[in-house]
């Protein structure tokens, strides 16, 4: 990749958000400012390589994306003189902060997650507006189809511009009945940021991580007192904390058991652990986020693999199971079972989840990993086959091909 590609390529990572929830701000219109922002990016590829790369990308991005939307409403407005007038008041003064934290990406994110938008609608298109993902890539995270992702995300934005959702970070007295769903979406980025589902893509995009811990530190200076916020931001520091050990100098994904914990970032962990003893201290029944926090507490206090608590772990998961009875979470209840009572009891538990699972490739892989384990090396061989099949992300295939590969 040429410099001035990685740059562009980094700008999209670093600027795409601050880019739409600018023009967001100044139209109030979702699919201008989508369009634009992607033109500006477009015109950049363009005109970086002769030009140079601007001193500051992200103001020649901003600058460039409304010079785009005004001539897209200029168009537009010779149909329509209401629209010509509209353009008349749009102006490059600073707008007045619309809510307890003016951040223009935080009111972005409520706009996407507003309540009158079906839970699937609002990840897919903060996903899409604020995670900068491509309608591929999210229809890869929800396991559906492009064109049923595509007419998705096509009709969210059309709910909003017809109910005229404002945008803007919720009053005090809403914020507690809103912040769920933006709590599930700033979840979805993080775990997109930290394993990629597309394969043209970083396994590991920092940028995702990086903004969604930030949007969710916001969030908790809003409601300090809402478990669930602080829940998820532990959640995230010790996902985070892991990161270096997440891949290997080849760029294979390294799995938990094989990872370097000299490399986990201390200061993630010890911040991390903190906010799991607030809301131990607190005395609340935990919530979801809370106990995946605790459940990454354990694992990151084990200085080796073999020193980890897996008592404690499948309490936690038995626990969460009472609250989030899903497959996934029975899944990775399956790993802690393995540890415990052997990969025979777990790998039954794991059968039993196939109707739900069959196109997910963690259950192939994690069905894979048990068949090996006792000595079933055919039957593994295959289940990895289906988990290569099925994963999209280049490093984790990597070492899934490895594993496979090691069969006798």
């Amino acid at each position: 990749m040429s410099d001035v590609e990685e740059a562009v390529t980094r700008a999209h990572r670093e600027e795409w958000a601050r880019v739409v929830a600018a023009l967001t701000r100044r139209f109030g219109d979702l699919d201008i400012a989508e369009e634009s922002a992607a033109e500006a990016f477009a015109t950049a590829v363009e005109r970086w390589p002769s030009d140079g790369v601007p001193p500051n990308p992200g103001a020649w991005l901003t600058t460039t994306a409304n010079r785009k939307a005004i001539d897209r409403i200029r168009r537009e407005s010779k149909r329509d003189d209401k629209q010509k007038e509209a353009l008349m008041v749009y102006d490059d003064d600073p707008p007045e902060p619309l809510g307890a934290i003016d951040d223009d990406r935080l009111r972005l994110i409520f706009t996407c997650c507003h309540p009158a938008l079906a839970t699937d609608a609002r990840l897919a298109l903060t996903l899409r507006m604020v995670g900068g993902l491509t309608v591929p890539e999210i229809a890869r995270a929800f396991l559906v189809a492009e064109t049923t992702m595509g007419q998705r995300i096509t009709r969210a934005k059309a709910k909003i511009k017809a109910a005229r959702i404002p945008y803007r970070v919720p009053s005090a007295e809403d914020l507690p009945s809103r912040v769920s769903g933006v709590l599930a979406v700033l979840f979805l980025v993080f775990n997109e940021g930290y394993l990629a589902t597309g394969p043209d893509t970083d396994p590991v995009r920092q940028d995702l991580t990086a903004e969604a811990i930030r949007l969710t530190r916001l969030i908790r200076a809003l409601l300090p007192s809402d478990g669930e916020v602080t829940g998820l931001l532990a959640l995230m520091l010790l996902t985070e904390a892991r990161r270096p050990a997440r891949l290997s100098a080849g760029g294979e994904l390294v799995a938990l058991d094989e990872q370097d914990r000299g490399a986990w970032d201390t200061s993630l962990i010890a911040e991390g652990h903190q906010l799991v003893r607030e809301r131990l201290a607190a005395g609340v029944a935990p919530g979801r986020y809370q106990i995946l926090a605790a459940i990454n507490a354990v694992h990151t206090s084990a200085r080796d693999m073999r020193d980890t608590d897996w008592s404690q772990v499948l309490a936690l998961y038995n626990q969460l199971v009472r609250i989030d009875p899903s497959p996934i979470v029975a899944l990775n209840r399956a790993i802690a079972v393995a540890e415990l009572d052997g990969p025979d009891v777990a790998l039954a538990a794991v059968n039993r989840l196939e109707p739900k699972l069959a196109g997910y490739h963690s259950f192939h892989a994690t069905r894979a990993d048990l068949l090996r384990r006792l000595g079933r090396s055919a039957e593994s061989r295959e289940a990895y086959d289906r988990a290569i099949e099925l994963a999209g992300n280049t490093a984790e295939t990597a070492s899934l091909s490895r594993r496979r590969d090691q069969l006798g």
